[in-house]
């Protein structure tokens, strides 16, 4: 299996022998079972106010011969508040009454995170890789492939010595991508209170470029949608965001020999 590879000014040069690991089955169950695994590693524990629904005058006068009991008085068996008048006050405390506690709050010492096989998340990081060559995959994700265009999209080593942002845009504009980086353009308001939680606004994933240099993700940081990583940091959370494998990635050369290898 061989892709073709393209220059800094977008014109082919050449052709590249891939790696088995694009030819991996597709596995979208295990990819988002990884996904999640992965994404429980940034939960926080929480849990609550350890007086919540407690801090009342509330006690239980249930007891026949207790002292301002309800017995024979049509009132029913449950903690209540003392009135400053006496007499029988509201019921407080019970999960079931107003203010009062949950029956089942969640707990610090729960245990968030989530741990998954070392092989198993190995097929998910392979799959999602083949995935990201597949056409039919990429457009179900939603994004802008034109027709001409060959996945996996390889590009020459010297695109990582691009010191700015509008030559990265040109390159892939030359490239065929331009109806992709519109529509990472977009953004829309969020549904939900996640609008006073300085979440505001939702925005697209676009391409990821697969590098071997540090430098290159600042370049890249700028256009909307459009993320770069190295190679030997490649995640599943990368390549398939939301669980959704087929993210149109652009690799450079030495990546895709640094995969093979």
């Amino acid at each position: 299996m061989k892709a073709k590879v393209y220059t800094p000014t977008g014109a082919a040069k050449g052709e590249i022998e891939l790696p088995n690991v694009f030819s991996a089955p597709y596995r979208p169950d295990i990819i988002r079972r990884v996904f999640t695994i992965i994404q429980s590693h940034k939960f926080q524990p929480k849990g609550v106010y350890y007086l919540a629904g407690k801090d009342t005058s509330a006690e239980y006068i249930g007891r026949r011969d207790a002292f301002r009991s309800g017995i024979n008085r049509g009132n029913s068996r449950l903690p209540r508040t003392k009135p400053g008048g006496g007499g029988l006050g509201d019921v407080a405390r019970v999960p079931h009454a107003k203010g009062g506690f949950r029956a089942h709050p969640p707990k610090v010492e729960k245990n968030l995170y989530k741990q998954v096989n070392k092989k198993e998340k190995i097929l998910a990081l392979r799959s999602a890789i083949a995935a990201s060559a597949n056409p039919f995959i990429v457009k179900r994700r939603g994004h802008k492939i034109p027709e001409g265009i060959e996945l996996p999209i390889v590009v020459d080593d010297g695109v990582q010595d691009l010191k700015k942002t509008k030559d990265i845009v040109k390159l892939l504009e030359q490239l065929g991508l331009k109806d992709e980086l519109e529509r990472a353009k977009e953004k829309k308001i969020r549904a939900g209170k996640g609008k006073m939680r300085g979440r505001k606004y939702k925005k697209k994933t676009s391409i990821l470029f697969v590098v071997n240099n540090v430098k290159f993700a600042k370049v890249v940081e700028n256009i909307p949608g459009v993320d770069a990583v190295l190679v030997k940091d490649l995640s599943v959370k990368d390549l398939a965001p939301g669980g959704e494998a087929g993210r149109l990635t652009v690799w450079t050369e030495s990546a895709i020999k640094a995969l093979g290898e």
